[in-house]
């Protein structure tokens, strides 16, 4: 049962928070519905995480509140894991541009990625409703309200002698709706080690790395098993004395030596760690560390939210949201962008955007707040019957297409390509397979041709006159 349906073509005055991809395609889908939409972005330019910054942070675990925060988790050597055609906005191709300046290949680099993001922010003109350089600090509904939304923000000041005496601007405005895209690389998960106090190695989050300079003939070992610690573990193998990646999910007993190294071993979990140096895996073995890295993701982080409890975090689950977007009780007004993880994210971003814009116009009715409540409580109850932890609440995995094709049907708009489908699972099944060398050697050419064939749906005489023809 659905709730009454909103009047139509209402234009509502949006926040969005961030103008990374999430940001960006909310705001070009919010603008197509009629929306009146403003963007805030903390950093100098769009593109979020695919903003690579050399610098890192002087706190290398993040553990310091009061440190200075740098934006991007992107090491330099960094290549997309998915290829370009399935990554891309399904109506806005990620195509290789027929420019020597740019990267052509199918796992591109991450500045090709911001190039891509960059050139779909100038074709929608989303960069004139940006407010660069301006941090949201609250964010919360207007008392006996949830339909009007506080928002406070500060603002870089650019000139010299005010920057040293005032730093910031701060501006308060009133809207409709707040839509939240901040990422989630910003806040580090921190594996927890029996005796780590007393280790007197270092220890770092994966979030601090660049290069594999100073590796040089250090043991290291990896806390994680995700992308990560497997791009991260093999660069480092190349300076580095031994590399040891060890991970929560493999078994007790693991221990092997990875294919084409002579110095990389995968472990179980670490038991303990010691004063001497030595750490303990539970498989028995035991290794002197110069280094613990720690490639164990992030926390979601909302510092800027205030619900007055309405929403919260338990074990990295931001609850209670219907679909992983909206809020039960502060439906349609406040929505989350992005959340989901092991997803395709520009396509999922795309079709929640779609959504979000919908409902806040009135061209797509939410259930009511007590039937969107008992749809949530319901999941959690399916995964606590399956032994699923709460921090895996946004894991979408196998799931993530079922659920993209559910946005779509919301929206009335056509699902995720089979295509797509097809070469995710390809390109899963090759790195599996030959992780050194499947960014380069994909065997899919069938798909890549219905790839190009569905995008001259998409592509714009500008962009397919200087894209490669397929």
């Amino acid at each position: 049962m659905s709730s009454p349906q909103l009047p139509t073509n209402i234009s509502r005055h949006v926040a969005v928070i961030g103008a990374g991809a999430a940001g960006l395609v909310a705001a070009r889908d919010l603008r197509r519905e009629g929306h009146d939409v403003v963007v805030f972005e903390r950093d100098n330019q769009v593109g979020g995480t695919w903003v690579y910054n050399p610098r890192v942070e002087p706190d290398p675990l993040r553990l310091d509140p009061n440190r200075r925060i740098i934006h991007s988790s992107l090491y330099r050597s960094l290549r997309t894991n998915l290829p370009r055609e399935v990554m891309g906005f399904k109506d806005y191709p990620f195509i290789a541009k027929n420019d020597k300046k740019r990267d052509q290949r199918r796992f591109p680099g991450h500045q090709e990625v911001l190039l891509y993001l960059q050139d779909f922010a100038s074709e929608f003109g989303i960069e004139e409703i940006v407010r660069f350089d301006t941090e949201v600090v609250h964010a919360g509904p207007v008392k006996d309200d949830i339909g009007k939304w506080t928002v406070r923000s500060k603002r870089k000041i650019r000139d010299d002698v005010r920057e040293v005496r005032f730093g910031f601007d701060v501006d308060e405005e009133i809207y409709d709706a707040v839509v939240i895209c901040n990422g989630h690389y910003t806040e580090p998960r921190i594996a927890q080690i029996p005796g780590i106090s007393s280790w007197p190695g270092k220890q770092m989050h994966s979030h601090n790395y660049r290069t594999p300079e100073g590796f040089q003939d250090q043991v290291a070992i990896l806390i994680g098993s995700s992308a990560s610690s497997f791009d991260l573990s093999r660069e480092i193998a190349g300076v580095a004395k031994e590399v040891h990646v060890t991970s929560r999910s493999v078994a007790d007993e693991t221990y092997q030596e990875q294919p084409g190294f002579d110095n990389i071993w995968l472990h179980s979990m670490i038991e303990s760690a010691h004063a001497d140096g030595s750490v303990v895996f539970r498989n028995g073995r035991v290794v002197v560390a110069d280094i613990i890295i720690h490639c164990t993701g992030y926390k979601y982080h909302f510092p800027f939210l205030d619900t007055n409890g309405i929403v919260t975090m338990d074990d990295n689950r931001v609850a209670p949201l219907y679909k992983h977007v909206f809020p039960p009780v502060l439906a349609p007004w406040l929505s989350f962008v992005g959340l989901p993880w092991k997803v395709v994210p520009f396509p999922l971003f795309e079709l929640q955007t779609k959504w979000i814009a919908g409902v806040l116009s009135g061209h797509i009715a939410l259930p009511t707040p007590e039937e969107m409540m008992e749809d949530v409580k319901a999941f959690y109850l399916t995964l606590e019957a399956s032994n699923i932890p709460k921090y895996r609440t946004h894991n979408l995995g196998v799931c993530q297409f079922e659920y993209d094709n559910w946005l779509a049907s919301q929206c009335d708009c056509p699902g995720i390509e089979e295509w797509r489908v097809q070469m995710y699972d390809a390109a899963g099944k090759s790195k599996l397979l030959r992780p050194e060398i499947y960014r380069d050697e994909m065997d899919d050419d069938d798909l890549v041709l219905e790839a190009y064939a569905d995008f001259k749906k998409y592509t714009s005489k500008s962009q397919s006159s200087s894209c490669f023809s397929q």
